[in-house]
């Protein structure tokens, strides 16, 4: 056993320690950066200590942001993004949900078939079929809108197959007891199967929200205007090129503050997180 042998303890605790500087290191990097003034961030000169800067930088990226390109500030960016990562999580566990729970329990002619269809659509990702879904968006006039930055993103055939294989385990028993009860397809689902499958839909919710968040080609193409630009184009946006100076100091205070839904989501949802990856329970 592990917890017998000193050496092997203490081994595990170094190798988690060093993947948690890893991975944290970046992102107090990133924070200390965002408190100090741009000039030092330019010539690679950051220290390791925060800065006198805080309040200003964080000021300036949430009150002015990217204005004197696009117009907005960053908080309108931080509004859009979590309005389309709420749409696209949203849209597709009730999309994948229902759709599962159609294949498993009715019974109708190339369910199968319609299943692996949809299944197929992993091969094609947005990035594959790009240009007709753009024209299909511009043509419905959807650019510019909330609609047209989430129903092409808001199908999803993994989240189908996951619901399909816990539906799979709900016992036949359970069925018939409802049909008995006089329970219909609706209420079943509404009283059995979504209870049922409560720590599943929580666990695809913050990885479809983490997903919707972090778009980046698609809201690119289909956004003109910076009323509907999402905090990850405003980060690009706020990178002067050319001889312009870069605000550093306010872009790394914006990309602090673009962590901070993705993770606040992790956190207040990490017990239902693991335990919908995890638990074998049905």
């Amino acid at each position: 056993m592990v917890e017998n042998r000193p050496i092997a303890r203490l081994l595990a605790h170094l190798f988690l320690i060093i993947g948690v500087i890893v991975v944290a290191f970046p992102v107090y990097y990133t924070f200390v950066a965002s408190t100090q003034d741009s000039r030092p961030i330019a010539n690679g000169e950051v220290s390791l200590l925060p800065g006198e800067r805080l309040i200003a930088n964080y000021g300036v990226a949430i009150d002015v942001g990217v204005a004197k390109t696009s117009g907005q500030p960053v908080g309108r960016m931080l509004f859009n993004s979590l309005v389309v990562a709420l749409l696209i999580a949203v849209g597709k566990i009730v999309i994948s949900l229902l759709s599962a729970y159609a294949v498993v329990f009715f019974r109708f002619p190339l369910r199968l078939v319609f299943f692996w269809m949809i299944f197929i659509t992993l091969m094609l990702p947005v990035e594959v079929r790009i240009l007709p879904t753009y024209k299909v968006v511009s043509d419905l006039g959807m650019l510019d809108s909330f609609g047209g930055l989430t129903l092409p993103l808001i199908a999803s055939a993994t989240a189908t197959l996951l619901f399909r294989q816990f539906f799979m385990t709900i016992p036949d028993e359970l069925v018939e007891a409802a049909k008995i009860d006089g329970a219909g397809p609706l209420r079943f689902l509404r009283d059995m199967v979504i209870p049922l499958s409560t720590t599943n839909i929580a666990a695809l919710f913050v990885i479809l929200f983490i997903y919707g968040w972090n778009q980046y080609l698609w809201p690119l193409l289909v956004t003109t205007s910076g009323s509907m630009e999402t905090v990850i184009i405003g980060i690009k946006r706020m990178i002067a090129g050319a001889d312009a100076r870069t605000e550093w100091g306010a872009v790394m205070a914006t990309t602090m503050l673009a962590m901070l839904p993705p993770v606040a989501v992790v956190v207040l949802m990490q017990r239902w997180f693991v335990k919908g990856l995890v638990d074998s329970e049905k």
